[in-house]
């Protein structure tokens, strides 16, 4: 038996509906996500299943109703040839689409153009270059989400040597066959891992870093060399020079190993050049950086490239990657889109869709004659997940180059469905530009109510469960023995929706090995998933699209989307298999005969609105009965269907004269009933449903209440109530137990389960015990619960028996709803065993109610009061807490709003899309984990109004250290000051305009020793008088028990807390007897815990700031007038700029003549100091600096250093205030004193290096400085005297040692002061030091080093912001 694969989490870490994919020899693993919205392990899978009082199950669905050897891909007995096995790699058999092609040659796709919103389409992949009449196979190709945009908005001009300089600061030769009429040249660049898949960069990373591993050895193996050699040749060292040279070449020795541990590889750089050839923007790009051999990759060899859907030209950015890259230009040059997908999905996808292989017709796409246009909604910089910026322009783009078909296989759960911008946005293609939208329902399966948005949510959209057939199963998976019939995948999400619409709309196959890009280095590969399944099924709409185009049938999502439904083969034969299947398989062929009869029709839709009688509020899609209250009584139903026009349909001729007699259908008429007939207009009508599920057994039921034209009988249901009851069964058993005995699974079988939980449980303690079986056996376990306005509450596992045994389990839950369990064994596990698994499931219900969801003490010293009830049985109440994340609120600095430019932006009626940037600020005193908060607005993509939302986080040199959207990831940064900017968009100025204030918190994780455990006290004085401590306790049921939980010690909160932030972490209350340890140690850790926080007061008052002197200074009135003129002189010469000549006439003037005042004054001398190194851009720098020496000079000679010396020789500390005073005074001289001796000998080594150069030195360093040298002198002598007063080795004076060593030829020894230096320098890094760096490697020789600097410059020291 084949293992099942591994199930990829995404290839974005919110994406809900990626596929399974592997390379022939090896499984992928999932991609860890910051928020799981999937199982961890295991492919997904769903069978249709049926409840019978409330017990027995199918084992397995049966195929369609209309079961044949041709038929949805059903099997008795699989044997495939190397014909059927090749089929079975791109399943279209199972649809009918091979039958349909081959009876309709022409209708192939053809004249059908589909968008693919998904993370990029490689149009160098096998199958997509061509139509199969040979048209172009892909007419555009779009980064929609900017994260391959570079910022080319610098300018340049060749020079003589026809050069230009790259905005990476590197020389480009410019080809000078291009014609480039303005000479102006738009100039960018880009880190090319930024644009790569995660997984092609890490395959370069390894190739890369062998070969720098290869060049790192060498200069190690020399290292070793020359101090061996140097050893060989002294053997004493006794000598100082001789020691230091040792220690010289120790010390490169050391860098070298260091460095190979700290190795970060920020990838190549490519230089981007654009320019305006008359005719067209052109693009060229450098990419020597990536290239293994010298010469390739030059920008003079590079073939211009312009927007792909003007000339469809593509490039590779080297053969070491063979990553394909398209180009677009937007803003007039300024903007360059460099495209690449962002993960094999998208092309997998397409190439489902419409891939065309003339040599091997039998890997066709499902439409192979249809075109695509690819718009990448995956976010190369957040792994692959979609943005909101990315749907949006999309959406655009799809409208703008005329889409008949959007295929979406992407999604989450959601809060709210049917409801959002995008929602909005794709009911406006849909209806007014007649856009057939499709998308994957989601993996999220087995359990009922799982599809997710907005392929399973969303009215509009044609939501795509996943199939596997026999066929499948033999061929694609490989597996011993295939199923007898086909079936859902385990994985594949089951409706209804929350609101009660069905939420799956039909099946097709689920898998394929479909084309990849050519950067995976193989032409495709399996991959499966309701991703897979959504083009499947848009590939089949191509082919009625097509043909409709064909026949000069008019097309309408409305029209198109009945017949696919009122056609498809069901899949199982009981009702409740809709919520798994949808209408069932769908059947091409057969939708088009339905088409060609019945085009004549009205092209219209039904909504429907669904409230129960007496509340007007919440408005459903359908009727979903799932508490015990509901199933108690009969309830009556108001519905109001109207039929939905679109938008350019004419009201004389189509709404005015539409009247349709409509006969109403129940399936089962004893639990829901319905009026018998109804005359519908354009206005739509209201008529009452009653639903009695009082007589109905526990488990599942499934009915609907369906129309059905009088006059046109033919057409099949033209609209569909779907009424779903889970009858859950009631615990009524104290202590709260429930079991169920001898469950009997095959592959694929699912055991559903609906329980009441009871009132009062917070938790479930479960054992699962299997056995009966031989081979291993996999299982999906999902818990479900749903409550209004929130995501379904959902536990899930995979579980593997390798054998007889039972394993036990627990997990969050919430007293009075409905729960479903939800068991299926996966659908290809124990295949060919013959041996069925019987289980039985245990569950234990335990809780511990209190008083306080939310617990929050305020700040103030009183804790707060706890009342604990056990309302099941009794507990062990074991109460533990902890705080252990800070939040600070900021306000942003900075807003700015403007509309953004290009027509990516305007959206289809003509508006042009607003942009908000908001800037704030916030500091880190120390290395921290952070996580930027907006409660507004995250967590929500499609069901959020607002647009759109993305983060960046940098320093003040530009250094990008995170971004982020709507789900923000944990950010490690060091200490400094930092920018956050996020940057929202909207078309309605209003909304923007509103969240000009918008409050951000910054979420710092504690470090564990920060880490608060909170105490617990039976009295309320507990917290003061420290005693009356409470550990634990037994419940009794029925009795409330109360205790404190006693804010934090005010000295032991975290330092960096200021006033009005807000320290968050977790409370809970019970002990887990199983499956779960140390969680009365560990709150966040056990299934039930609830949020924590503590309010952090305004800081205890220090008595001591601001004390005024209570003595006199003993000066008299004119001394100290005196004083105060003197310093708000010095204070005046502090304030002047000194931008432009005459403000540094005017400064120079009045130092001078304050100097000339007070000559001997060393705060005036130091302020003059400060004031000459603002000047450092002054033109003639030996003049400067030896101005910079005089004033240093001055200082120095100003000082008494004996007196000094003598009171720093004096350690005694200061009794009284004057005492206290002197120290400070001392102190400053001291500092004043050190900085100019440091500027000094800065001067000195900046004198010296322009009038002589830098010294040439051998490696064991003998050619130092020359001892006869006086500026040499000099510069050693102001080093002593600066040795005796501070440690030079600091990060303020470390600079000079460093010059010191290189100066004596100690280059080792100079890059390691320069690398203590740079670890322990103060934020933010400083760029002349990385720049001293680069130059000191170079000395040495350490080329491949100087290579990786280089790189790392731009990443510390970039030119400017990223784009948005």
């Amino acid at each position: 038996m084949q293992s099942p694969l591994l199930k990829a989490a995404s290839f974005t870490k919110l994406q809900l509906f990626p596929p399974y994919y592997y390379y022939p020899s090896i499984i992928i693993p999932p991609k860890k996500q910051s928020i799981s919205r999937e199982r961890n392990s295991g492919e997904k899978n769903h069978s249709s299943t049926k409840f019978r009082n409330g017990t027995g199950i199918r084992a397995m669905p049966f195929g369609s109703s209309v079961n044949s050897g041709e038929n949805n891909g059903s099997f008795r007995k699989v044997r495939l040839n190397e014909s059927t096995f090749l089929a079975s790699l791109m399943p279209k058999k199972e649809i009918a689409a091979d039958r349909f092609i081959e009876a309709h040659p022409n209708f192939d796709g053809r004249g059908v153009v589909i968008a693919i919103f998904d993370s990029g389409v490689d149009p160098a992949a096998d199958g997509l270059q061509v139509t199969s009449d040979g048209k172009p196979k892909i007419l555009d190709v779009l980064d929609c989400t900017g994260s391959g945009d570079i910022d080319t908005s610098t300018v340049v001009k060749v020079d003589a040597d026809g050069c230009i300089r790259g905005a990476s600061g590197t020389s480009l030769v410019v080809n000078s066959s291009w014609k480039n009429p303005s000479g102006e040249w738009h100039v960018g660049y880009k880190f090319v891992y930024e644009l790569f898949a995660d997984t092609l960069t890490s395959r370069l990373k390894k190739e890369r870093k062998k070969k720098w591993d290869e060049s790192h050895q060498e200069a190690v193996a020399a290292a070793v060399k020359q101090l061996d050699e140097f050893d060989k040749k002294h053997t004493k060292v006794e000598d100082t020079n001789l020691k230091s040279a040792r220690e010289d070449l120790k010390n490169r020795l050391e860098i070298l190993r260091t460095q190979a541990d700290s190795y970060d590889d920020k990838g190549p750089v490519i230089d981007a050049v654009v320019w305006y050839d008359g005719e067209l923007w052109r693009v060229a790009l450098d990419t020597q950086s990536l290239e293994d051999e010298p010469g390739l990759g030059r920008l003079a060899d590079c073939i211009p490239l312009t927007n792909y859907r003007t000339e469809r030209k593509y490039g590779v950015f080297s053969k070491v990657d063979a990553c394909t890259f398209v180009v677009n230009v937007y803003d007039e040059g300024n903007v360059l889109s460099i495209v690449t997908d962002c993960s094999p999905h998208g092309t997998h996808v397409a190439g489902i869709t419409a891939a065309f292989h003339p040599k091997e017709p039998l890997l066709n796409g499902v439409a192979p004659g249809a075109q695509l246009i690819s718009c990448k909604i995956g976010d190369s910089r957040l792994g692959s997940m979609e943005t909101g910026t990315g749907l949006t322009r999309a959406v655009i783009a799809a409208v703008e180059h005329k889409c008949d078909l959007i295929n979406m296989s992407y999604g989450e759960p959601t809060l709210l469905p049917d409801y959002g911008r995008f929602v909005d946005l794709v009911n406006e293609m849909v209806n007014k530009y007649h856009i057939v939208f499709v998308s994957s329902a989601g993996n999220n399966g087995p359990a009922l109510s799982t599809v997710g948005a907005p392929g399973g949510t969303t009215s509009s959209i044609i939501g795509i469960g996943a199939y596997v057939s026999p066929t499948m199963a033999a061929g694609m998976h490989s597996v011993v023995e295939a199923p007898v019939e086909g079936l859902e995948y385990t994985w594949s999400s089951r409706g209804p929706t929350v609101d009660g619409e069905l939420g799956v709309s039909v099946s097709t196959p689920g898998g394929a090995v479909a084309p990849v890009p050519t950067w995976t280095l193989q032409p495709r590969m399996l991959m499966n998933g309701t991703s897979m399944s959504s083009p499947c099924a848009c590939g089949g709409i191509a082919l009625l699209i097509s043909a409709m185009k064909s026949e000069g049938i008019p097309v309408s999502p409305y029209s198109v989307r009945r017949a696919i439904e009122n056609t498809c083969n069901p899949i199982g034969d009981c009702l409740e298999d809709k919520l798994s299947s949808g209408q069932g398989l769908m059947q091409v062929d057969k939708a088009f005969d339905y088409i060609q009869k019945l085009h004549s029709l009205p092209s219209a839709w039904y909504q429907i609105k669904i409230n129960q009688c007496g509340k007007p509020s919440p408005t459903s899609r359908g009727i979903y009965l799932r508490e015990v209250s509901s199933c108690q009584q009969s309830t009556e139903w108001t519905v109001l269907v109207e039929p939905k026009f679109h938008e350019d349909a004419s009201n004389l001729d189509q709404v005015v004269p539409f009247e349709e007699s409509i006969e109403l259908h129940s399936t089962n008429e004893a639990v829901v009933r319905a009026p018998e007939y109804l005359l519908l207009t354009h206005n739509g009508r209201t008529f009452s449903i009653i639903v009695d599920p009082t007589n109905l057994s526990e488990g599942l039921h499934y009915y609907e209440v369906y129309g059905i034209d009088c006059k046109v009988p033919s057409r099949g249901p033209l609209f569909r109530i779907p009424v779903t009851i889970t009858k859950p069964k009631v615990v009524e058993n104290r202590p709260p137990q429930i079991s169920f005995q001898g469950m009997s699974f095959r592959p694929g079988h699912i055991e559903r389960r609906y329980i009441e939980v009871p009132v009062g449980a917070t938790w479930v303690e479960a054992t699962m015990r299997t056995s009966g079986f031989d081979t291993a056996r996999r299982f999906f376990v999902d818990s479900v619960q749903i409550s209004p306005l929130q995501r379904p509450l959902k536990w899930e596992s995979v579980i593997t028996f390798s054998s007889p045994s039972a394993k036990s389990f627990a997990f969050q839950v919430e007293g009075g709803l409905t729960m479903e369990l939800a068991v299926a064994q996966f659908w290809s596990s124990g295949i060919g065993s013959h041996e069925p698994t019987i289980v039985d499931f245990e569950i234990g219900f335990h809780g511990i109610n209190t008083n306080k969801g939310e617990v929050v003490l305020d700040g103030s010293d009183a804790p707060v009061r706890i009342d604990a009830e056990g309302l099941l049985a009794s507990e062990k109440l074991v109460p533990a807490a902890m705080l252990n994340k800070v939040r600070i609120p900021y306000r942003p600095v900075d807003t700015k709003c403007f509309a953004l430019s290009t027509n990516r932006d305007k959206l289809p009626s003509g508006k042009q899309i607003l942009a908000l940037i908001l800037t704030y600020k916030f500091r880190l005193e120390d290395a921290s984990e952070i996580k930027p908060q907006i409660p507004l607005l995250n967590n929500r993509i499609y069901d959020n109004k607002f647009e759109s939302q993305f983060y960046m986080i940098s320093d003040s040199n530009k250094r990008v250290y995170a971004m982020g959207d709507v789900y923000p990831d944990s950010a490690k940064l060091p200490k400094g000051e930092y920018n956050l900017q996020l940057y929202l968009r909207h078309d309605n100025l209003q909304y923007l305009e509103s969240m000009k204030g918008l409050v951000l918190f910054i979420e710092r994780k504690l470090e564990e020793k920060e880490v608060i455990k909170l105490s617990f006290y039976s009295q309320p004085d507990g917290p003061i008088i420290g005693d009356s401590s409470f550990k634990s306790s037994t419940l009794i049921l029925g009795l409330k028990e109360s205790f404190y939980v006693a804010p934090p010690i005010k000295n032991k909160l975290p330092k960096n807390c200021p006033e009005g932030s807000v320290l968050i972490g977790t409370i809970s209350y019970g002990k887990v007897s199983s499956a779960v340890s140390e969680e009365g140690k560990k709150p966040n850790k056990n299934p039930t815990s609830y949020l924590l926080s503590y309010i952090v007061p305004p800081p205890k008052h220090d008595e001591e700031k601001g004390k005024a002197s209570s003595r006199c200074s003993g000066k008299s009135v004119s001394e100290r007038l005196e004083e105060e003129v003197r310093d708000a002189k010095i204070k005046v010469l502090a304030s002047l700029n000194q931008g432009t000549d005459k403000e540094r006439s005017e400064w120079k003037n009045l130092s001078i003549s304050l100097k000339s005042e007070y000559p001997k004054y060393t705060p005036l001398l130091a302020k003059i100091l400060e004031g000459l190194l603002s000047q450092s851009s002054a033109e003639d720098k030996i003049h400067y600096y030896e101005e910079m020496i005089a004033a240093a000079d001055d200082i120095i000679d100003s000082i008494d250093k004996d007196e000094l010396a003598k009171y720093f020789c004096l350690k005694s500390e200061p009794e009284d205030e004057g005492a206290e005073n002197l120290k400070k005074k001392m102190e400053t001289t001291r500092e004043q004193l050190a900085e100019a001796l440091y500027q000094k000998g800065l001067a000195l080594s900046e004198i010296e290096k322009l009038k002589e150069g830098e010294k040439v030195v051998d490696e064991e360093g003998n050619q130092g400085a020359s001892e006869t040298d006086a500026k040499s002198d000099l510069f050693e002598d102001n080093f002593k005297e600066l040795k005796k007063w501070v440690d030079v080795k600091s990060s303020k004076y470390g600079t000079l040692v460093v010059i010191r060593e290189r100066r004596s030829g100690r280059l080792g020894t100079a890059l390691k002061a320069l690398n203590d230096l740079i670890q322990d320098n103060a934020e933010p890094p400083k760029k002349k030091l990385y720049e001293l760096k680069l130059s000191l490697l170079d000395q040495i020789g350490w080329s491949h080093l100087v290579l990786y600097e280089k790189q790392w410059m731009l990443v510390r020291f970039p030119p400017s912001l990223r784009l948005f």
